[in-house]
């Protein structure tokens, strides 16, 4: 009789574990133990952006270890991305992240209810009505820029100090990809971080009219040095700006400012300092909420808007790195840290702001007054400001 009872508690003992191990798997709320992941690159990781995006995809193999599997597809242009996300939406990935420009992810969620789709916002979305299961998002790369113009407006101030180059001669050059609000952003704000250091500095800006070729990037890099810019950045995807300054100091030394990935490597005697978007705090946290199946939004820290997302210094989203310490001027880190801190208190109506007349370069009647300010991603991760600094920043024409 003792037999049969021991057997029988044994019994319900399994039964109950069964039963409670086949609840965890069918009851959602309960999550996931396991993750296949897709990545989507635009280029492959010998280009800055998209070396820097594959952080990410290191930083959470470095997380969760055996517990994510991670699949991966590169160089795919954002019009021939619809078959590489099929197949691997098909193939069951949980979540997808896209670091390309393509309205074809948005387009593609609704039939693949069961994954997230996670592209780096390429468009305002704030007004636009999307599938649950697709999210945008990017970090606040303006700030990033205007602490960088800091370190270059602190180097500039040093050379005219020195006697290196006229006040007159304080011009910085922007090889930049396409005339895009998010390019147009980005090297306004860090012209005007410069300017807050020098304030009669001005700058030229070179389109390439293609975002990754190094041959029309070095070459536009060049014309700006030739024209005398003395500290070039950029907005493009190749290393040629970095080493076409690297190569000039041989004969006169030009300082190169990076985005995305440090140059100190190939530009070593130039290269000044970095400002990179840090993609790993949305990444990790919304592979996390898919791991819990929680809404990504609720766990993702950011300023939301819908299923977008936006953060900057304040969330580790923007980062300095690689200041080189050799070539900066004196102070330059406690000026770059004086300001970070303001971002960090989410003080930042004082980037876009100043006696400046913004004109729209598609329709010359539209015109913003800087004088009263303008806050960038304020409803939207994707940078809205698009206005040419009338008399401090000039286009350069060039022929490719």
């Amino acid at each position: 009789m003792k037999r049969i009872y021991i057997a029988t508690v044994l019994t319900c003992i399994v039964v109950l574990a069964v039963f409670f191990g086949c609840f965890k798997i069918v009851n959602p709320s309960s999550g996931k133990s396991t993750l296949k992941i897709g990545f989507v690159y635009d280029n492959d990781e010998s280009t800055p952006y998209t070396y820097n995006f594959s952080l990410a995809k290191d930083a959470l193999e470095k997380e969760y270890g055996s517990r994510v599997e991670i699949l991966s597809c590169s160089n795919v242009l954002d019009d021939e991305m619809e078959e590489p996300l099929r197949e691997l939406a098909t193939e069951g990935c949980d979540i997808i992240f896209f670091n390309g420009y393509s309205e074809q992810v948005v387009k593609l969620a609704p039939e693949y209810p069961n994954t997230q789709f996670c592209q780096t916002s390429y468009m305002d979305m704030s007004n636009q009505t999307v599938p649950e299961n697709y999210h945008t998002f990017k970090g606040e790369a303006y700030q990033g820029r205007y602490v960088s113009g800091i370190a270059a407006g602190m180097k500039i101030k040093q050379m005219i100090s020195e006697g290196v180059i006229p006040e007159n001669k304080a011009i910085v050059g922007f090889v930049a990809a396409y005339p895009t609000s998010e390019v147009i952003s980005g090297y306004t704000a860090f012209l005007l971080g410069v300017r807050s250091v020098v304030p009669d500095a001005v700058m030229r800006v070179s389109y390439t009219n293609t975002w990754s070729s190094y041959a029309h990037e070095k070459k536009a890099a060049q014309k700006l040095i030739k024209d005398g810019c003395v500290i070039i950045s950029q907005h493009t995807d190749t290393i040629g700006p970095a080493i076409a300054c690297e190569e000039a100091s041989v004969r006169r030394q030009v300082y190169f400012v990076g985005y995305n990935q440090s140059m100190s490597e190939v530009a070593p005697a130039s290269s000044l300092v970095t400002s990179r978007i840090c993609w790993e705090p949305y990444i990790l946290s919304a592979v996390d909420a898919v791991m819990r199946n929680k809404p990504i939004e609720t766990i993702v820290e950011g300023n939301i808007h819908g299923t977008d997302i936006s953060a900057g210094f304040e969330k580790g989203w923007v980062e300095m790195i690689d200041l080189n310490m050799q070539v900066a001027a004196p102070g330059t880190m406690e000026a770059m840290e004086g300001t970070i801190d303001q971002f960090v208190q989410n003080n930042n109506s004082f980037v876009f702001r100043g006696n400046y007349t913004g004109v729209n370069p598609e329709d010359p009647s539209d015109t913003l007054d800087l004088s009263t300010g303008y806050v960038e991603n304020e409803t939207t991760s994707y940078p809205l400001f698009h206005y040419i600094l009338s008399d401090v920043i000039t286009i350069v024409e060039e022929k490719q």
